[in-house]
């Protein structure tokens, strides 16, 4: 029915046939959360980088599938999908576009239903003060639990019931609306991390003596944003019965307008402004400037050992490990998903004609760039073509197809 989803994960393991250096931190998190290396080097499905070699197309490769991918002409959903997209790009597809207007030509003419990144919608659709991917997720299933109590239009998912001879491969994560340490008593509650709490990141990990909890977090800007609405509130009933109802009408929507901004309702979430996140950092060792530079020189990407279309890798979401770690890549893309239809579920009921054009018109083809006020386009300019390889690789596509 309306709003209802069948959900399957695939996580699929691979190895990486090429030298590559790994860093430790990476490792230590992945290890964290339940990654297993012994599996990855013994059992990894092997792929290389840039173009194909010879006939690929006449074996099963994981180039195949994501060739598969393009075939199925479906939207492409991420988080945060920039350094997804170069990874995905590079390591499956082609080598890298000599300048960054190709690389979107390309992008846009391998998905022609669209790119959709979730950390944009956060932003720029739901105005959700945080927008890193757990925020994103753990604020959509709150809403929606919401509109669901009140027997209200919401989102549902359902999974598949797996036989039992399929349990060996199979490997279920915990989603619950709160964590278990979220109802703790008033007197034992640990202050929230600031830092955790405006990027999903700490750097100080496991080890810091604040609070990371997602649940906590939420209840504290919730609260926050309730008592901005009420002084807000208060305010233009108290300047109503002014004798200057013109000034005072003049003062309210400037001060609202003000609000508003701090609260996230109008431009990008206020925790933005709290601190220079990491990825921006990160974003800048990997593309130092996009005009004459090339991606090919200027990336150097570490193998991802776990691949999913919409898994995010940026370290926003790390955090500590939960019941063996969530963080996965499986669970990173059931997240992803999850904000998606819930975001498109809510833009669709006011819009009649929703089913006629692009899921999120106003999301369409955007993705997010770190400490940005505008996405990047995904569009083929009249200025670019499309790169050489791309070209090959769409006729073997179709040809094959």
């Amino acid at each position: 029915s309306e709003n209802t989803y069948l959900c399957q994960i695939y996580n699929l393991t691979l190895l990486c046939t090429e030298d590559y250096i790994v860093e430790p931190q990476s490792v230590q998190f992945l290890v964290q959360h339940g990654f297993d290396f012994n599996k990855q080097y013994s059992q990894g499905i092997p792929y290389h980088k840039g173009n194909d070699k010879g006939n690929e197309n006449q074996r099963q490769s994981v180039r195949t599938f994501f060739l598969e991918l393009i075939r199925a002409k479906k939207p492409l959903i991420l988080h945060n999908g920039l350094i997804d997209l170069v990874f995905l790009y590079q390591c499956f597809y082609a080598h890298l576009p000599d300048n960054l207007g190709t690389f979107t030509a390309d992008l846009s003419e391998m998905f022609p239903a669209g790119i959709y990144d979730t950390k944009y919608a956060s932003e720029f659709e739901t105005r959700f003060v945080a927008s890193y991917l757990e925020y994103a997720y753990k604020k959509c299933k709150r809403e929606n639990c919401k509109l669901k109590d009140c027997s209200a239009q919401h989102l549902t998912v359902e999974f598949c019931n797996y036989p039992a001879n399929m349990s060996h491969y199979i490997d279920y994560r915990h989603c619950s609306l709160e964590e278990e340490s979220h109802n703790v008593g008033e007197g034992n509650k640990v202050p929230v991390c600031e830092k955790f709490s405006a990027y999903g990141w700490c750097p100080k990990g496991m080890k810091c003596p604040q609070s990371h909890n997602i649940d906590l977090i939420i209840d504290e800007d919730d609260k926050l944003w309730e008592e901005k609405r009420k002084k807000r509130k208060h305010k233009w009933k108290r300047r109503k019965n002014t004798e200057e109802p013109a000034k005072a009408f003049e003062e309210e929507s400037s001060g609202k307008e003000m609000d508003l901004a701090q609260n996230g309702e109008e431009g990008p979430p206020r925790k933005q402004s709290c601190y220079e996140p990491a990825a921006a950092t990160e974003l800048a060792e990997i593309i130092p400037n996009t005009e004459g530079t090339t991606l090919e020189n200027s990336t150097d990407m570490e193998p991802e050992t776990e691949v999913a279309c919409a898994a995010e890798k940026e370290k926003e979401t790390h955090g500590p490990p939960s019941q063996g770690g969530t963080h996965r890549a499986g669970f990173d893309a059931f997240m992803t998903g999850y904000v998606m239809a819930y975001v498109w579920m809510l833009k669709k009921g006011k819009n009649t004609d929703a089913g006629t054009g692009p899921w999120l018109p106003d999301c369409h083809n955007k993705l997010y760039l770190s400490g940005k006020s505008v996405p990047l386009q995904i569009v083929k300019s009249l200025f670019s073509k499309s790169s050489k390889a791309h070209s090959q690789k769409m006729k073997l596509a179709w040809a094959s197809g």
